[in-house]
């Protein structure tokens, strides 16, 4: 590997930033008990780089220092729980997140689910599930002569377990919920989380079909049904669907039918005021998913970026852009696309390698991740590195730049994942004829579908953009993801190892950068800096959508939207995102029902929608 050393890093402390250092004690730093292990950040980087270097079948020393070199100066950041658990010893899985199997509709089927994902939680996973298994409020279950209570009042279990396991400590669990926009329990779904302190562990997202949306434009009504059970009165009507955790298409009850545009407007207006649910475009999800031959999925990871089928899991890294930006802020200023390439491509090693030597909480979650060989390996410090480049990232010129980023890294992942299959084997479930058919492998160019028709592919799935709160702040506060930078200082809250909370100060890394530089006659911030809340809705989307071609799994992004926006606006802002072919779409919007983690005067309120510490996964 040809990977240089980034800059002085070895020989000046890595740690510029005072959070920076508190994230690293508070989360990453390896202990045994009491006793330290790792004395320095570099000592982290040592320990993860030794442990991952050992699912590598030879020349282990050689990967070892190549993955040092990948990590050193913050280059590449692995996943939350790679970073805190590998090495250790440790009983802890080094994936962030799960989606759990389905939920049976009995008693045993819940309790066991719940214990499913208490076990996962207990070594570090967050969790998703589909609770669209479960029969709606008010449905008779013969079998005990009593009345159902619905999806909803059974999320309540999975939220007190969830506060209860990761009660204390600097992580908080997170979960994510998912429900139809067919379940007849769908209205109270989207309004589940408007109670004070309900459900303040899960984040909740609608599966939003084609149909469905169809039915809003054409203003048409829309049935809610359920799987039959059997011995329905006569004349009831009934149709046939596909649903979650059953066998091709089901004989369904519809239990009643309300108009379309009525349903959609309560979701946006739930999303308008209080920020949840989110959408999933769910047939968008499913028509570009590359292994659509073999299975449906109908959840997510906590922060959406990883659709996953019954217990998959996310082995998650993102590449700091920051580091690849030569001469900052001159009119020489220039991505080095060549060592972005070759980063791209050790890192899919890496993450390649995670998945030989973590633990996995549940027997099924290994067998699942070992048949795929998923990972997500995706990109952070975007708009710090744009503003950098001297680049609006409302721009077209800022689009068609981290156009070419995205394209450079997933190109790159995807050969390299090749090559790992002629070298390691192919993943298990690889079905040549299945996977080439696939949309998005469909669309890579003629080379790479060639090669993997000759040679097949290591991993299904490569490529996602996840939201990187916590190892963003351990880079130096660099941009997080794809988001742009929240403000150029603000306050944030962040949780120490006892659980508490404290507050920290902080400037945005490019900012900082440019301060330690810049002339007393020039600006206090650089000119192509833009907050969060200075784009607008649709410049947030084009950029999620001018990367969406090269993201296999999906992107975490948050659109924020200004307070005084009109709900018709705002219904837009869905509409955009939908004839856009996004995966999904999540808007923040500040109004009086929602507090907010981070704060700058007046402009606080308009925190990432991700960045809540309890929807912090990593």
């Amino acid at each position: 590997m040809n990977l240089t050393a980034s800059g002085n890093g070895m020989k000046s402390d890595p740690l510029e930033a005072e959070v920076s250092r508190f994230i690293w004690e508070s989360k990453y730093r390896g202990r045994a008990g009491d006793r330290i292990v790792d004395d320095t950040v570099r000592d982290t980087w040592r320990r993860v780089a030794r442990a991952i270097s050992r699912a590598e079948p030879a020349d282990r020393q050689r990967w070892q220092a190549a993955f040092l070199t990948l990590l050193d100066g913050f280059r590449f950041l692995p996943g939350g729980r790679i970073l805190a658990g590998a090495g250790t010893g440790f009983k802890v899985t080094l994936f962030n997140c799960f989606v759990m199997g389905t939920i049976g509709d009995s008693i045993d089927g819940i309790f066991g689910a719940l214990r499913e994902g208490a076990i996962t939680m207990q070594q570090g996973g967050g969790v998703g599930y589909d609770f669209s298994s479960l029969r709606p409020r008010g449905t008779p279950a013969r079998g005990v002569g009593s009345i159902a209570s619905g999806p909803v009042s059974f999320m309540g279990l999975w939220d007190s377990m969830c506060a209860t396991m990761l009660s204390t400590g600097s992580r908080r669990g997170a979960m994510m919920a998912t429900l139809r926009c067919d379940h007849p329990d769908i209205e109270t779904f989207v309004t589940a989380k408007q109670a004070p302190g309900a459900l303040c562990h899960f984040n909740l997202s609608v599966q939003v079909s084609d149909a469905f949306m169809a039915a809003v434009r054409a203003d048409r009504e829309w049935a809610l049904v359920f799987p039959a059970a059997g011995g329905e009165p006569p004349g009831e009507e009934v149709v046939l669907r596909d649903w979650t955790g059953r066998e091709g298409a089901m004989r369904c009850r519809v239990h009643r039918r309300l108009r379309a545009r009525n349903l959609w407007d309560s979701i946006l207006r739930a999303t308008y005021d209080h920020a949840e649910p989110g959408v999933l475009f769910i047939d968008c999800i499913n028509r570009l998913n590359n292994l659509h031959y073999r299975e449906r999925l109908t959840a997510t990871n906590p922060c959406g970026e990883i659709p996953l089928p019954p217990y998959g899991a996310c082995d998650l890294g993102s590449i700091n852009l920051t580091q690849f930006v030569r001469e900052p802020f001159s009119a020489g200023a220039r991505l080095d696309e060549d060592t972005l390439a070759e980063t791209a491509r050790l890192a899919t090693r890496f993450l390649d390698d995670v998945i030989d030597v973590s633990r996995f909480p549940l027997r099924r979650e290994a067998e699942a991740a070992r048949n795929t060989r998923r990972i997500g390996l995706g990109i952070t410090g975007l708009a710090d590195a744009l503003v950098m480049l001297g680049l609006d990232y409302g721009s077209e010129e800022a689009r068609a730049v981290a156009t070419g980023i995205m394209r450079t890294v997933c190109l790159a992942a995807y050969r390299t994942s090749i090559e790992l299959a002629a070298e390691k084997g192919m993943f298990p479930a690889f079905a040549r004829d299945g996977y080439l058919s696939s949309p998005f492998i469909a669309g890579l160019p003629a080379d790479i579908r060639d090669a993997v028709a000759k040679h097949g592919i290591r991993n299904s799935h490569l490529i996602a953009i996840a939201p990187t709160g916590s190892i963003s702040l351990l880079a130096n506060n660099i941009s997080s993801g794809i988001e742009p930078a929240f403000a150029a200082g603000y306050s944030r809250n962040v949780l120490d190892a006892s659980g508490d909370v404290r507050a920290f100060e902080l400037t945005d890394r490019a900012v900082a950068s440019w301060q330690r530089t810049r002339l007393p006659s020039q600006s206090r911030l650089p000119p192509a800096f833009r907050s969060a809340a200075e784009l607008s809705p649709r410049e947030h989307l084009l950029m999620q959508a001018a990367l969406q071609p090269f993201v296999d799994n999906a992107i975490s992004k948050t659109i924020n939207v200004a307070e005084e926006t009109s709900f018709e606006d705002f219904r837009g802002v869905y509409d955009m995102a939908y004839d856009l072919g996004l995966k999904g779409c999540t808007t923040f919007r500040v109004s009086p029902a929602r507090a907010a983690i981070l704060s700058a005067g007046n402009e606080g309120a308009n925190a990432p929608h991700c960045c809540v510490m309890e929807r912090e996964a990593d």
